[in-house]
């Protein structure tokens, strides 16, 4: 089941990363709600987030959603320890506080431009981000961090960037390259594969062994001829055994 997590956050990030130009460190914002679920689980969030992120992360959260723990009392004094560990970023109400899940929705503004992953278990911030498209959502399942599917904000935000015209493409690659910014094709088109110089092969090189002449097959003797071979070979015997004739 781990190695499946594994795999549904890589493709989760993968398609953010592509889409909407998010880069290490992560920054995740942390709220209460999240903070409480993980003490109850045992979950050591500076430990697990980066691994399951398989990258650098920077958990940060504001001064409203510290102000709210405050406010609850001590059922939430552990989760206000923890979220006192992270960094704080600046909000628009610092003077007025308002409810941690409206100031978490205030950050990402319309279109997320700071690339924020937002980790929280508060309903009302799940819905309001989902209507905003390129914003990761974290949660606790199970004693477990998952990474939400991306939302259908974010895929039809990704569908209407497709449909446009070559020309508009054109000019959002050269923004993405004025910024430092390359996508995946754009580095493989970029690099020229080389080709690696072969030796001829040695067996290529030896000199063709010239074929010889077959050997005519050996003529078998015929029967009739065998013998007759046979009484040539024994009348030769005979005379050379016989002594010559005396002189009379």
């Amino acid at each position: 089941m781990k190695i499946k997590r594994q795999k549904h956050a890589k493709k989760t990030i993968s398609f953010y990363k592509y889409n909407f130009s998010f880069r290490q460190p992560f920054q995740i914002l942390v709220d209460g709600t999240f903070c409480q679920m993980a003490l109850k689980n045992k979950i050591q969030i500076k430990e697990q987030m980066p691994k399951y992120l398989m990258g650098e992360v920077l958990l940060c959260t504001t001064n409203c959603a510290l102000k709210e723990l405050e406010t609850l009392g001590k059922d939430l004094y552990g989760a206000k320890i923890i979220l006192q560990r992270f960094q704080v970023r600046n909000c628009s109400h610092f003077k007025n506080p308002v409810p941690a899940s409206e100031c978490l929705l205030s950050m990402l503004e319309d279109t997320n431009p700071q690339h924020y992953f937002v980790a929280t278990q508060d309903h009302a911030v799940t819905a309001g981000l989902k209507k905003i498209p390129g914003v990761p959502l974290l949660y606790i399942v199970l004693n477990t961090i998952v990474l939400d599917k991306p939302s259908q904000a974010s895929l039809d935000h990704v569908h209407a960037v497709q449909l446009l015209t070559p020309a508009q493409q054109q000019s959002i690659r050269s923004l993405k390259e004025e910024q430092g910014i390359r996508s995946k094709d754009g580095e493989r088109r970029g690099k020229k594969r080389k080709r690696k110089q072969s030796n001829p092969n040695p067996l290529s090189c030896l000199k063709k062994k010239k074929k010889g002449l077959p050997t005519p097959p050996l003529k078998k003797a015929e029967p009739g001829e065998k013998r007759s071979r046979q009484k040539r070979l024994k009348a030769a015997g005979d005379n050379m055994a016989a002594p010559p004739a005396p002189n009379t």
